[in-house]
């Protein structure tokens, strides 16, 4: 009696086991990422001590070519795209920043680009927490620039998003497939 009790408690507890791999997803495709302005913040700040204040930070989802041809076909010329996957990427400016001739407030905001062959406009939107493009309100725009984008000799297999600071000016480097943008920005030396 006691061994079949002891099989019986097995199986239930095999059996709840198997039912609550149900709820743990499979891994995505195209993996969560974060991007540091100083680049490797976290690291240096740890290892040399930083006092300097982050300036920014991207968190985006990174999707890889995979012999795909990705822009005019998978991301479209002229229409909305999230700059990535999954969810809209959203950037975080710790430091008031000034893009082109608008300054913005530190704080978090969704980022856009409709792509072309020669340029991207480049879209900062207040909505943030969206998935994709898929709820794009231009009635949240705050500000659209325009950047113009070249083409690279290697191409790149995982959409990359990188910072290289000068001074207090900021380029935003995206790069994926055969092409790379630059979005320049300004911070500012508030605290």
């Amino acid at each position: 009696m006691r061994q079949k009790a002891i099989g019986l408690l097995c199986f239930l507890f095999t059996f709840s086991f198997v039912l609550g791999q149900d709820k743990i997803p499979g891994i995505d495709k195209s993996s969560l990422d974060i991007s540091y302005c100083p680049a490797n913040y976290p690291i240096l700040k740890l290892k040399d001590k930083l006092k300097d204040p982050l300036i920014a930070r991207v968190v985006y989802s990174r999707p890889a070519k995979n012999g795909r041809d990705i822009f005019c076909d998978l991301v479209e010329y002229g229409k909305v795209w999230r700059l990535g996957a999954n969810e809209a990427t959203e950037i975080e400016f710790f430091k008031d920043v000034v893009f082109g001739k608008t300054k913005i407030k530190k704080g978090r905001y969704s980022i856009f680009a409709i792509p072309y062959e020669k340029k991207w406009t480049v879209i900062l939107n207040k909505e943030t927490d969206t998935w994709g493009a898929f709820g794009y309100d231009i009635k949240k725009d705050i500000l659209r620039i325009d950047v113009p984008c070249e083409s690279l000799i290697q191409p790149v297999e995982y959409f990359s998003i990188v910072f290289d600071v000068i001074g207090n000016k900021v380029n935003m480097e995206i790069y994926w497939d055969n092409i790379k943008a630059v979005v320049p920005f300004t911070y500012l030396n508030n605290k």
